[in-house]
């Protein structure tokens, strides 16, 4: 665990720092180049961590902070949601798959472990404001989560 951290610390040194990069909740940030491997939802993206020590697999996910995508397949709680959260997803893929250039702008470590909080940036955007501006999430800071079924 030690030798992890220690990594993670290192390439977060050789990162760029990122202040505010949509809403004055968000907390400072470190912008890497990293490759996405795919879209899971909506708000959630892998991106390769070549930097993770052995025996370790080298990528990880990041959690989009401050927005509340709808849940997709057998998560979603009613069909509504899960048409949404379908949406939401194409709306990410659609992004990540046209863009000129992505950052992964990483902020702390998710409350769950095994993924990482923060932002990814498409051709100098950030997700979490476009999902909100374009309908398909909402704020959400781990406050209790508003249904999507209603």
């Amino acid at each position: 665990m030690k030798k992890l951290i220690l990594a993670v610390a290192l390439i977060f040194a050789a990162g760029t720092v990122v202040a505010e990069v949509s809403a004055p909740k968000t907390p400072a940030g470190v912008a890497y180049e990293l490759k996405i491997l795919r879209v899971i939802d909506g708000d959630t993206v892998e991106f390769e961590a070549a930097f993770l020590p052995e025996p370790l697999p080298k990528k990880l996910s990041i959690r989009v902070w401050g927005v509340d995508t709808p849940e997709k397949g057998w998560r979603g709680q009613c069909d509504k949601e899960k048409t949404l959260g379908e949406a939401a997803s194409k709306f990410t893929k659609d992004l990540v798959a046209n863009a000129k250039a992505t950052q992964i702008v990483i902020y702390d470590w998710d409350k769950f472990g095994g993924r990482v909080l923060g932002d990814v940036l498409i051709d100098g955007n950030s997700l979490t404001k476009l999902l909100i501006e374009k309908g398909y999430a909402r704020e959400y800071y781990g406050d209790a989560k508003q249904s999507w079924c209603d």
